[in-house]
């Protein structure tokens, strides 16, 4: 698993029959800052995910990859490589916030 900010949707309306109806959205990977850990920076790629939570552009959230994005109930049909799995509410580190969704 690995944290990805959402930051775009892919559109599609020619597909597999099984993808029809799933919101497709653009991910970018984050990683904690190496030298002091004290926040989140992006590692320079990005991923296409499937969401099955209703995540939107600017959220933090979880990702899974590989067979194990076919693992739950609503995606072992899919023919999918990448499944946003949770949205992200805090991120901690060594006891310090790194990312918290309410924080404004």
């Amino acid at each position: 698993m690995f944290v990805a900010q959402v930051t775009g949707s892919v559109v599609s309306t020619q597909k597999v029959a099984s993808m029809t109806g799933h919101k497709l959205l653009v991910v970018e990977p984050y990683r904690l800052e190496a030298k002091k850990r004290r926040s989140l920076v992006t590692t320079g790629r990005t991923f296409i995910a499937v969401d099955m939570l209703g995540a939107g552009e600017g959220d933090f959230v979880l990702i899974t990859q590989g067979s194990s994005a076919r693992l739950t109930p609503e995606t072992k049909e899919l023919p999918i490589d990448a499944v946003i799995i949770g949205i992200v509410d805090q991120v901690q580190i060594e006891k310090h916030s790194v990312y918290s969704r309410n924080k404004s």
